[in-house]
């Protein structure tokens, strides 16, 4: 019996488990708490981090335009402050623009003057209304484009938008009717290689299309005259409510201030404005036509008899 109970003490002593050391549990819970502060720290991380993102880009920078102290109160409504995506307008950024329309008629010169506008980096004209360019600041707009049929719409659209007008004229109404008829002329028989061009960029193109001379019909010359001298006196009355300006091409030939006054009327920086066109007819009238006998005739004694001798150099 001593024996036995011996035996079962011993055997009790074998299965149970020794105690195990306070120094390692504590070592595991602490590890456990520190995997713990870990894990919790990097969560609050990536949530200030999300959340500092998303504060960055809800931020929206609001550009102000400049403002220049020669600018009306009331003219603010009409600047603009375009911001090109196919050019830079560098220093002019600040400068504002207007909107504006070059009201003509063909053959005057408002092709050329529009290279010289557009070589202002604060203008931008893109050709005649009708034409399949989209429009931007300015325009041409020939009056006989319906111009003058619905001249009252048309006034009452430029004084409300802020629309100034350019009005280009010729004084020699001779030398435009021999352009006129020289490129009628050219748009069917298309002499520079078979093809038809209203302006011309080189010397020897220029040179093809001056040997073409017309013969004027001296019977209509004088009625012809009068009623593009009469259409632009019209055109002068029915918008002059408008804010405008009035040029001749010889003039901006001649005189070299002209282009200023043009900048200034647009209210743009002054710049030296420059064209890669090249005149076609040059020199004395006489030599561009074929009858030219017969129109001294006509024009003699009328008062279109200074279109026989006025001339210019370009």
């Amino acid at each position: 019996m001593a024996d036995d109970l011996c035996l079962f003490i011993k055997d009790s002593l074998i299965i149970k488990a020794p105690k195990k050391s306070p120094v390692l549990l504590r070592m595991i819970v602490l590890t456990f708490a520190m995997a713990c502060g870990v894990y919790i720290c990097s969560i609050c991380l990536k949530q200030l981090s999300t959340r500092t993102k998303a504060g960055f880009l809800n931020v929206q920078v609001v550009e102000r335009p400049c403002e220049l102290p020669n600018i009306e109160p009331w003219e603010k409504p009409y600047v603009h402050y375009p911001k090109p995506k196919t050019f830079s307008r560098a220093e002019c950024a600040c400068n504002p623009v207007r909107f504006f329309a070059i009201l003509s008629t063909q053959r005057s010169g408002s092709g050329w003057f529009e290279t010289l506008l557009n070589s202002h980096m604060n203008i931008s004209s893109n050709g005649e209304i009708f034409s399949v360019k989209i429009r931007r600041i300015g325009l041409k707009w020939m009056l006989n484009q319906g111009l003058m049929q619905h001249h009252e719409e048309i006034v009452e659209y430029f004084n409300t938008k802020g629309v100034s007008a350019i009005f280009l004229f010729r004084r020699n109404l001779l030398r435009r009717m021999i352009s006129i008829l020289a490129n009628s002329y050219d748009r069917d028989a298309k002499l520079l290689n078979g093809t038809h061009k209203s302006h011309v960029h080189s010397s020897h193109e220029a040179e093809i299309l001056a040997r073409y001379k017309p013969k004027i019909n001296t019977t209509l010359l004088i009625p012809d005259l009068r009623q593009v001298e009469e259409m632009a006196v019209k055109a002068l009355g029915y918008f002059k409510s408008t804010r405008h300006i009035i040029l001749y091409y010889e003039d901006i030939i001649k005189n070299g201030t002209k282009l200023i006054e043009v900048q200034d009327f647009l209210k743009v920086p002054r710049r030296d404005l420059n064209s890669r066109q090249v005149k076609i007819h040059k020199g004395s009238l006489s030599e561009q036509v074929e009858n030219w006998d017969d129109i001294e005739k006509a024009l003699k004694g009328t008062p279109y008899e200074s279109f026989l001798t006025a001339d210019y150099k370009m």
